[in-house]
């Protein structure tokens, strides 16, 4: 007895110690492959060999396979691995899309080849046979765009592989290799991937390839699509053709959310998909349904189109799921029916929706009633206190349904009005009680609290909107001092104004210029107010404008309101003019309102550079107005800066259509010559310019005789930098003016007056 005593104590002991000991870690990639997405979830051991196919420099993304099958492995970044080198992986199996696994640590056994790549179509790639394979795809480019990733360039291709898109991501960002991609016959080898949502529904595929090295042109275009005819833009319909070849398919699930002829929301446990539909059929909340239309993935959005619906009689309403704002903000809820709880900052009524605005754990959202369409007359937006404990339920919508994306904005569509319940009511202080305690008061104690009580209540039902209001006016102060169009700054502040007065609509007529923003196209039956925009100096800068219903009360708001607008528009166009101006007297000469020295350098260095590239020819002119000084002494610097304006306007009508004149300073100009084809084009125009002295000037009532003295300088053959072109130009003037002087050419500066007043002296 003792004997078997003993052997049951051994037998529980191995038992217990078998119990106790740890999983066997997954030995093969195929047992880590074959996991369910509930042993997954488990997180059990994996050591296994495998052969890279892919591995992203600095990121954290290893692909490995073995023996045709493959597995995405979340590896340290610093790892470094080629495709081909054989490792072993050891770490923890985890639930995604498929089972993945993350690496504790990856051990290069030793360097090898590639295996076979496998032929892949697009049916078999949508179906996930291929998932994390090494395969080739033949397929024709579509589209073909630089990119970035992890700091590092990439360039994204979209592939028209058979019957639907790819796409395609190569480490490589060398722009010459697009060249001729576009709508090219390629053969790509590379990883196959699937893009899937927060839900772990597939989305489309991918490809990742490590170079061009991968990308083997088959057969070029047989155009360029650069080449093509232009085509006017109402007529591009013209070449619209689609072969869709998507398969009807036919799912069930409970209707948790419907508008007639738009889309419908089916729920059948914890998946969900939106419908986009025309039925106008009576379909009700709550019951279950058959639904067949064609999947459609618009934005990694998983959807069904062309939705037709048959409701049965079977009413299984979804109870809705309670959530938090992280849970939603992690796109794993897209389209459910959720419950969540948030306190109301603020409330807004439009035309086509009532929006409450939400906080819940210091995050924003939003709870929107979409209205009817086609409904003659809105219903009653349904008040909720400003400041109330509420518990919203409705149909979750996202922004951005990549589970890698970090927490997104989301809000909540709710199907009907009583989908928002309120379940605490706003803090108050009651100053009636606080009248009942103390008794009989002071009449002035008494308005004073009442009073400060009002206050009080208008500014928490206020902070929200003002906190919104102020953060949007800080960004059109930012966009003002910065580079963004002044026509989408006024825009914003007009759209500011609305969102202030409670969606009314605003515009803003600028003076000499464009009417923006939300103007009725019908106004009759509309209260408008208007408030002109004054300037710092002259006219008014245009007038702004918002539109209320002819019942509705004036409001303090709305002159506040306007009064802000038009200081921000105000100051929205004078900085943009004197922004404007600051840059025309930075590169014009304000005298004569041509181009100054700076602007010459500027347009000189420009001009040399186009020339070295086209290996082509420019010509400059150096004009120095012979005897300026004595017009300055005899008539004064009045005349004088007449008689230079005069000079500007004349040898400008001589050049042509792209040649720039600039004055150098004083009595000097210059004249860029850019398209010219030899030397004596340059003289052709240099004459020009000497002849337009012949007609003698009329300043105040003088008859004045001008010339000029002008050399010419042709790049590259007389100077191939700036300065050697404008010293050359110089010295040739100089050579002409000294020899004038030499052969006695001088020319007075001036003639008689024209009413034949007296002669003026000379000096």
């Amino acid at each position: 007895m003792k004997r078997l005593i003993a052997l049951f104590a051994i037998v529980l002991g191995c038992a217990s110690a078998a119990w106790a000991a740890p999983p066997t870690p997954l030995a093969t990639l195929h047992a880590v492959h074959a996991l369910s997405h509930a042993e997954a979830a488990k997180l059990l051991p994996a050591a296994f060999e495998a052969t890279v196919t892919y591995r992203r420099a600095g990121e954290t993304t290893l692909f490995v396979e073995d023996a045709g099958e493959g597995i995405y492995v979340w590896a340290s970044a610093d790892i470094k691995l080629a495709p081909g080198d054989r490792v072993l992986v050891r770490g923890t199996a985890h639930d995604s899309f498929r089972p993945i696994v993350t690496a504790d640590s990856v051990t290069l056994l030793h360097h090898g080849g590639l295996p076979q790549a496998i032929p892949a179509t697009f049916d078999e790639l949508i179906r996930g046979e291929r998932d994390c394979v090494l395969v080739s795809v033949r397929a024709v480019v579509q589209s073909a765009d630089l990119g970035s990733s992890a700091g590092r360039n990439d360039t994204h291709l979209i592939l028209l592989a058979g019957e639907g898109a790819i796409d395609t991501y190569v480490d490589s960002g060398d722009a010459s290799v697009l060249d001729g991609l576009l709508d090219a016959e390629v053969e790509v080898t590379g990883v196959a991937g699937a893009r899937f949502d927060g839900k772990m529904q597939q989305t489309g595929v991918d490809l990742s390839v490590p170079s061009f090295a991968q990308v083997k042109i088959l057969k070029r275009a047989e155009a360029s699509p650069w080449s093509l005819p232009v085509t006017q833009m109402d007529g591009i319909i013209a070449n619209y053709r689609v072969k869709d070849l998507s398969r009807r398919v036919h799912v069930q699930g409970t209707i948790t959310y419907y508008q007639p002829a738009l889309a419908l929301v089916l729920q059948n446990g914890r998946r969900s998909l939106w419908i986009q539909t025309t039925s106008e059929k009576p379909l009700h909340v709550g019951y279950q349904a058959d639904v067949t239309g064609f999947p459609y993935a618009h934005e990694a959005f998983l959807t069904l189109t062309g939705g037709e619906i048959q409701e049965s009689q079977v009413y299984a309403p979804i109870t809705p799921r309670p959530v938090t704002v992280t849970d939603l903000a992690a796109s794993r809820h897209i389209y459910d029916l959720v419950s969540i709880e948030g306190q109301v900052i603020m409330e807004v009524r439009e035309n086509s929706q009532d929006e409450y605005v939400l906080v819940s754990n210091g995050q924003v959202f939003s709870a929107i009633h979409r209205h009817p369409s086609g409904s003659s007359a809105l219903p009653p937006m349904k008040q909720i206190p400003i400041g109330s404990g509420v518990r919203v339920t409705g149909i979750c919508i996202v922004d951005n349904s990549n589970p890698f994306s970090g927490d997104v904005p989301f809000d909540i569509l709710m199907r009907t009005p009583d989908d928002i319940a309120v379940v605490a009511q706003p803090s108050i202080v009651t100053v009636r009680n606080l009248i009942i305690l103390v008794g009989l008061l002071l009449a002035v104690v008494i308005v004073v609290v009442a009073r400060g009580w009002a206050i009080e209540y208008k500014v928490r039902w206020q902070t929200a909107a003002l906190a919104v209001i102020e953060q949007r006016r800080s960004r059109i102060l930012e966009d003002i001092n910065g580079s963004r169009p002044l026509a989408e700054v006024v825009e914003e502040i007009t759209e500011l104004v609305s969102f202030k007065l409670q969606g009314a609509p605003c515009w803003c007529q600028v003076a000499d210029g464009a009417k923006l923003g939300n103007c009725p196209q019908k106004l009759a039956g509309l209260r408008v107010v208007q408030s002109e925009i004054p300037a710092h100096k002259g006219p008014p800068l245009g007038t702004l404008y918002a539109a209320f219903d002819l019942l509705a009360k004036p409001s303090a708001d709305e002159p506040e309101a306007l009064s802000m607008a038009v200081a921000l528009t105000a100051l929205a166009i004078e900085t943009r003019r004197l922004y404007s101006d600051l840059v025309h007297r930075s590169e014009f000469d304000l005298l004569t309102d041509i181009h100054n020295r700076f602007s010459l350098d500027k347009y000189l260095d420009q001009q040399i550079e186009e020339a070295r590239q086209d290996a082509s020819i420019f010509g400059l002119i150096y004009i120095d107005l012979d005897w300026f000084k004595q017009v300055n002494d005899i008539y004064g610097h009045q005349s004088g800066d007449l008689f230079l304006q005069e000079v500007a306007l004349r040898m400008k009508r001589q050049l042509r259509g792209g040649d720039m004149l600039a004055r150098l300073g004083g009595d000097e100009f210059a004249a860029l010559l850019p398209r010219v084809r030899s030397r004596a084009r340059v003289e052709e125009i240099a004459q020009r310019l000497e002849r337009c002295f012949d007609e003698p000037f009329v300043i105040e009532e003088h008859r004045l005789r001008g010339s000029a003295s002008i050399g010419i300088a042709l790049y590259p053959e007389d100077g191939a930098t700036k300065d050697e072109l404008l010293s050359a130009a110089d010295a040739a003037m100089y050579a002409v003016k000294t020899a004038r002087h030499e052969i006695g050419t001088e020319q007075a500066a001036h003639e008689v007056p024209l009413h034949r007043k007296e002669e003026p002296r000379r000096r």
